[in-house]
């Protein structure tokens, strides 16, 4: 109660002075900005410069990767065969990107528009599907997230559901309903899981029993979070964002706060409903993530500090090697940054090639392989790019829709668009 009081005396105050979202009128003619937001950069530095990179990842793990790191895969393609396995569309999919995940049996995990959950194998034929919802709740069309044990695989959705699968067989083992709706990446640590909910809420669950053991609320329930949340675990701690900008960490046995650090000014009250994250992360004892407020940050680990912020445009994961980070800008430049400073290395268009009539294009997602990026559009084309001089080499047209971040896993690339998993060999 005492939250709802301070949000609605803070909204009267603002809304007596007059003030608007942006700016506070002097007179008929002119006005005052009181928080002006930095322009989105739309120039190139140093595209001639090249790049060394030589250390590369076996992939990205298939099992668990509790950091969100993948780093420089080694793996490449030509797009040589091209195969799809589709399904119900999914309508809501070009305002959220939940991702497909694998199985150490070569599987393939993901859902449809019915909320059907499937599992396929390396050559895309199905081996089960099941669906844990009514009629009424299918027309809700749920979005599911999950995460994997070495038997099971953990699923949450937007209706409020967490349930337990049998990765075998598709059996269910138990099925439970929380408290509101599920909107993040959910994270395994031994016996338990976490996931953080609608009302910018983490909770930490049994995996045994789908028991509620902790959880905790940040600032502001009022401010209901529209997009993917995201959390990392890293040892005995459990780092998330919620909608409104903070960045906490807890102790995940008991839920416990270890520190938290606001990046957005009160100002985001007014419009947290678009503000969007990339998901978070965690290298070289150094959380890193991007927003769509032309914001990057590196926080430290071990005391929520800011070590450094970068005026970038970005709600994309970004990738992190032994000496930089590369991201790619909502505006679709690739940005190279030194990654213990924060500087600036190198900034390169990656769309100035590509002719789009219809829409804006803006991309989805991108990985590092072998010196080569990989970025996905809205517009169903794949770019692949050398990373050593910048140039683009290929444009591959999977379709004419949206699709999702490119994954590698066992010698090939695979990718989400609403209606079809798509796998290159």
């Amino acid at each position: 109660m005492n939250k709802f009081l301070s949000f609605l005396f803070l909204f009267l105050l603002i809304s007596s002075c007059g003030i608007s979202k942006k700016e506070i009128k002097e007179d008929n003619n002119n006005s005052k900005i009181i928080f002006e937001k930095s322009k989105p950069i739309t120039e190139e530095l140093n595209q001639n410069l090249k790049l060394k990179l030589s250390k590369l990842t076996k992939g990205e793990p298939f099992l668990r990767n509790n950091s969100n790191s993948s780093g420089n895969i080694n793996f490449e393609t030509n797009f040589d065969k091209i195969s799809y396995y589709k399904f119900s569309t999914i309508e809501e999919f070009n305002f959220n990107q939940p991702e497909i995940i694998f199985t150490k049996d070569n599987g393939v995990i993901f859902f449809d528009g019915k909320g059907s959950i499937f599992k396929i194998n390396k050559d895309l034929k199905e081996i089960w599907k099941i669906n844990n919802y009514s009629k009424k709740e299918k027309k809700l069309k749920p979005i599911i997230y999950f995460a994997q044990t070495e038997e099971y695989l953990i699923a949450a959705d937007s209706l409020s559901k967490i349930y337990l699968i049998d990765l075998t067989n598709g059996v269910i083992k138990w099925s439970k309903e929380s408290f509101t709706g599920f909107n993040s990446n959910i994270k395994v640590f031994e016996d338990r899981f976490m996931v953080v909910d609608f009302d910018n809420t983490i909770r930490c669950f049994s995996i045994n029993s789908g028991e509620e053991i902790w959880n905790f609320q940040t600032d502001n329930p009022f401010i209901k979070s529209q997009k993917k949340m995201s959390l990392i675990i890293k040892g005995e701690l459990v780092f998330f964002t919620n909608s409104i900008g903070d960045v906490t960490a807890l102790n995940n046995t008991n839920g416990s706060l270890f520190w938290q650090t606001p990046t957005q000014s009160s100002v985001i009250y007014y419009d947290a409903f678009s503000l969007e994250n990339s998901d978070l992360v965690f290298a070289n004892n150094s959380i890193y993530f991007s927003n769509n407020r032309n914001e990057f940050f590196s926080i430290n680990a071990r005391n929520g500090v800011i070590n450094w912020k970068q005026n970038i445009n970005s709600n994309l994961i970004p990738t992190i090697t032994e000496k930089f980070v590369f991201t790619v800008s909502n505006e679709g430049y690739l940005f190279v940054l030194d990654n213990q400073k924060g500087d600036v290395i190198r900034i390169t268009n990656l769309l100035k090639n590509i002719e789009n009539k219809k829409e804006l294009l803006k991309p989805s997602g991108f990985i590092l392989a072998r010196n080569k990026i990989y970025l996905s559009l809205n517009n169903g084309r794949l770019i692949k790019v050398d990373v050593n001089t910048g140039t683009q080499e290929s444009i591959f047209k999977l379709g004419n829709s949206k699709i999702s971040r490119p994954k590698v896993f066992d010698k090939s690339m695979f990718l989400v668009k609403k209606n079809a998993i798509i796998k290159t060999n």
